[in-house]
C-alpha cells in the first residue's frame, strides 16, 4: 500500500511503525508484523503497531526508524509485508545446536544491521549462543563480518595500540588511568567502549560525566592524530553496529555468551585498525571468569582469534576478587579515577592494575624495554604527566579540563551501612555490590552507586562504617537498602570462624 509519512516523536527502540487499524486490517498486517518500506531507492524495515494516533492513508515514524533514513513529513511510501527472512532458519539451525556456516553467519549479521529480524529474533540468537555457543570458525566469520557491515577507521599515527576488559568487577574504572599513561608515552590508542551491559558502569558511562562521548569517526581520526588517544562510546559510531544491537538483548537477558563476546570485542579492534591489543581478564569469585583454568582457556581464545585477524593479542589475567577502588558506579568512579590523576595517588588497587595493563602496553608497543614497562607507567602517573594528556583528552571531547573531582554532582539520597560486629573483611560479594548500585539507579542515574569503605582483609569494629549507598531519588534508595540487607554483601568474621565441641 501507499502512505503519506508522518513523524511521529517517539523513540521506541525497536524501530517501530504505527499504521492505522483500518489500513492493518486491509493490508493484513498484525502487530509486530515486519514490513519493507521502500522510499525510492532506499529500502527500510520496521515491526509494526497498529495504532489511531495515525489516520488512514499514514504511517508514523519513531525516532529510531529516521536514523536509518531521514524521511521528509509527508513523503510518499510504498509499504508491504515482509515476510521471514532466510536467516531465521539459520538461527534455528543454531538453536538445535548445528554449526553455521560462513554465509548463515553472514547473512544473520546483515539482517540485524538491516532489522530485517525482529528483537524476538534477535534474542533467540544471543540465546542460542548462550546455550550451545560457537566453535572458533564461527567466532571468526561472525567477527569479520560484525565489522565489515559497519564502517572502517584508518588513523595515520601507528603502531595502534588497544586494551579492553571483559568486566565482571565492579568499579573497573581502571582503562581511564591506561589510556592517558599510555598515551603520554607517545604511543597511539584510540579506545572505544561500551556502556554497562551487566555491571553499574561501563568506562563510556563513567567518562560521560566528564566529556562527551558521541563522535563522528571523523571527529575521532582528528581527536586521535592530534592527541594520540580518545575515549569515546563504540555505540555512538557505525561500528560493528550488529554487536550494539545484540547487547541490548543481551543487557535484557542479563547474559553474556562466550563467542558473542569474543566476536564483539574484536570486531571493535578489527574495525578500529588496532594492531596490538591488550584483553583483561579479571578472575575471582563473583565474576564472569572465576578460576585461572578458565581464564587461560579464555585467553588461548583470545590470542587464537587475534591471529585470523592479523592482530597480535596478549591477555592480562588480573585478580577480580572484590571491587577494583572504592566506587561503583558512574559519577563517583568518574571522581575517583579524576583524583588519582590529578595527584598521582589512590587506591592500591586502582593504581597496581592501571600500570600493571598500562605497562604491558608500553612494552608491547616498543615504548618500554621488556620487564620495565609496569615502572615507567608508575612514573608517567605520578610526574603528572598522564593527568595532562587527559586535560586534553578531556577538552578534545568537549569536556571542563580545569575540572575538579569534587565539583561532579553524585547521588545526594544516601544510606550509610555499618558492621554488626567487630571483626576482619572477609569477603565482598562483587555480584551483590553490583546488583545494589543498579538498584540504586546506575547506570542511567549517574549520581547512584556504591562508596566503599573497607576493602578485604581490613579489621573492622562494631558500628564502624561498611559502604553507602548514594541515588537520585528515595524511591531508588529505599530499592537498594532492602537488597542490601537481603545480600549482605561485606562479609566480616572474627579469627575464630568455628567452634566445635565433643561430638
Amino acid at each position: 500500500m501507499k502512505a503519506r509519512v508522518r513523524i511521529l516523536d517517539v523513540y521506541s527502540g525497536r524501530y517501530t511503525v504505527f499504521i492505522n487499524e483500518n489500513d492493518a486490517k486491509n493490508a493484513k498486517l498484525h502487530p509486530d508484523d515486519l514490513v519493507r518500506i521502500e522510499a525510492g531507492k532506499k529500502t527500510v524495515y520496521g515491526s509494526v503497531a497498529i495504532s489511531g494516533v495515525v489516520g488512514e492513508g499514514e504511517i508514523g515514524v519513531s525516532r529510531d526508524v529516521l536514523g536509518l533514513h531521514n524521511f521528509s513529513e509527508g513523503e510518499i511510501v510504498n509499504v508491504m509485508p515482509s515476510g521471514i527472512p532466510e536467516s531465521v532458519r539459520y538461527i534455528k539451525k543454531k538453536m538445535h545446536g548445528e554449526k553455521l556456516r560462513k554465509v548463515e553467519i553472514e547473512a544473520i549479521v546483515k539482517d540485524i544491521v538491516d532489522r530485517k529480524l525482529r528483537d524476538i529474533e534477535i534474542s533467540s540468537f544471543v540465546t542460542s549462543l548462550e546455550i550451545n555457543g560457537l566453535d572458533m570458525d564461527e567466532i571468526a566469520a561472525l567477527t569479520v563480518a560484525m565489522a565489515e557491515t559497519g564502517d572502517m577507521l584508518d588513523i595515520d599515527r601507528k603502531p595502534i595500540m588497544d586494551v579492553h576488559s571483559i568486566g565482571g568487577v565492579p568499579g573497573n574504572k581502571t582503562n581511564i588511568l591506561v589510556v592517558p599513561i599510555v598515551a603520554a608515552a607517545g604511543l597511539t590508542i584510540p579506545k572505544t567502549s561500551s556502556r554497562a551491559i551487566t555491571s553499574a558502569a561501563g568506562t563510556a558511562d563513567v567518562v560521560e560525566v566528564f566529556a562527551d562521548v558521541s563522535f563522528s569517526l571523523d571527529e575521532i581520526k582528528r581527536i586521535v592524530e592530534k592527541i594520540g588517544a580518545c575515549l569515546v562510546w563504540g555505540g555512538a559510531l557505525n561500528l560493528a553496529p550488529a554487536d550494539d544491537i545484540t547487547i541490548k538483548s543481551e543487557r535484557a537477558l542479563s547474559i553474556d555468551p562466550t563467542g558473542l563476546m569474543l566476536a564483539s570485542i574484536m570486531s571493535k579492534k578489527y574495525a578500529m585498525g588496532s594492531q596490538y591489543v591488550l584483553i583483561d581478564i579479571p578472575t575471582g569469585k563473583g565474576v564472569k571468569v572465576e578460576t585461572v583454568d578458565q581464564a587461560r582457556a579464555l585467553a588461548r581464545d583470545f590470542i587464537e582469534l587475534g591471529k585470523r585477524l592479523g592482530q597480535y593479542v596478549e591477555v592480562a589475567v588480573t585478580y577480580g576478587g572484590q571491587p577494583i577502588g572504592h566506587t561503583v558506579g558512574p559519577a563517583l568512579e568518574a571522581r575517583e579515577a579524576l583524583s588519582t590523576l590529578m595527584t598521582g595517588k589512590g587506591p592500591g588497587s586502582l593504581i597496581e592494575k592501571a600500570t600493571g595493563l598500562a605497562g604491558i602496553l608500553l612494552e608491547m608497543g616498543g615504548a618500554a624495554p621488556s620487564g620495565m614497562g609496569k615502572k615507567m607507567a608508575r612514573e608517567i602517573l605520578e610526574s603528572g604527566k598522564a593527568w595532562e594528556k587527559m586535560r586534553e583528552i578531556i577538552e578534545e571531547q568537549g569536556g571542563n579540563p580545569d575540572i575538579k573531582p569534587e565539583e561532579i554532582p553524585i547521588g545526594d539520597k544516601t544510606y550509610t551501612f555499618t558492621a554488626s560486629t567487630s571483626g576482619y573483611v572477609t569477603a565482598i560479594d562483587n555480584r551483590a555490590v553490583t546488583g545494589i548500585a543498579k538498584a540504586a539507579g546506575a547506570p542511567e542515574d549517574k549520581g547512584a552507586g556504591i562508596e566503599l569503605h573497607v576493602k578485604v582483609g581490613e579489621k573492622v569494629k562494631e558500628g564502624d562504617p561498611l559502604f553507602t549507598v548514594h541515588a537520585e531519588s528515595e524511591a531508588r534508595l529505599d530499592q537498594a537498602i532492602v537488597l542490601a540487607r537481603r545480600t549482605e554483601p561485606i562479609r566480616i568474621e572474627g579469627m575464630v570462624l568455628q567452634r566445635i565441641g565433643n561430638i
